[in-house]
């Protein structure tokens, strides 16, 4: 197991410095990241269509910040030849930075939907609930970042669980607004829009879960895509317990 000072006890200090830099890079990048995915909604329940110009603005800065990260990512690969846990850091951020970027993918197509309604002038159905899994899928976000700058599994772990219930939000807002379509079927344009932001909003839980994912094996060593929640909780429990006890044997001696 790792932690955030890990990376900081290299003979070179320029390694640190540049090990340092990128990952500071990567948590600066996804500050923009998620204040573009809250501008987007705040754009779409408050009918601002300046704000929502304002977001599709920022997808070029974040599309130039994903480059820049690569290329960092590159030289260190290239100069250092990283190993164990530095290698693991380097993958994670330049796997990372490709969810980052996605999200602002989503986020602009919120704020293109918003414009959409705002030309409409009329709130549709569905905006409760645009706030509400917004608000949620923007704290995953963030958790997320925190994980990855304190070197939480533990947060970690808690991102990717609660993007089940984020999936399970969005199929419930799904049928209801289905329902409210075939019930007034003069209202399915604007509906149709707002299915589609909510559509981006659970794809954004989707790479919040990604970043919480390897963030787990940043700090575990574990590759823990696609094996199941079951499994990916005792990976981050079981070996947290194996270093409880590894370290309470040190203790002893």
């Amino acid at each position: 197991m790792i932690d955030k000072d890990s990376h900081t006890h290299h003979i070179s200090q320029q390694f640190n410095v540049e090990l340092e830099e990128v990952r500071s890079h990567l948590l600066a990048m996804g500050g923009l990241v998620e204040k573009q995915v809250n501008d987007a909604v705040t754009a779409l329940i408050d009918a601002d269509s300046g704000l929502a110009q304002q977001v599709r603005e920022v997808d070029d800065q974040i599309n130039q910040m994903e480059r820049n990260i690569d290329e960092e990512c590159l030289r260190i690969l290239a100069r250092r030849q990283p190993a164990a846990s530095d290698l693991r850091l380097i993958i994670s951020i330049s796997k990372s930075v490709i969810d980052l970027e996605r999200i602002g993918d989503e986020s602009t197509k919120i704020a293109k939907r918003a414009i959409l309604l705002c030309e409409e002038g009329e709130s549709p159905r569905g905006y409760v609930e645009v706030r509400h899994i917004g608000d949620q899928v923007r704290n995953m976000v963030r958790d997320a970042l925190d994980a990855f700058a304190r070197f939480d599994a533990d947060l970690a772990l808690s991102v990717a669980q609660y993007d089940k219930i984020i999936d399970r939000e969005y199929k419930t807002a799904l049928r209801e607004l289905v329902t409210y379509m075939m019930e007034d079927p003069r209202s399915i344009s604007r509906v149709l829009n707002v299915i589609w932001v909510l559509r981006s909003l659970e794809r954004i839980g989707d790479h919040a879960r990604n970043i919480s994912e390897l963030v787990i094996y940043l700090v575990r060593g574990t590759d823990v895509r696609h094996i199941g929640l079951k499994r990916m909780k005792e990976e981050v429990e079981g070996i947290s317990s194996k270093n409880a006890n590894v370290l309470g044997k040190s203790d002893d001696k």
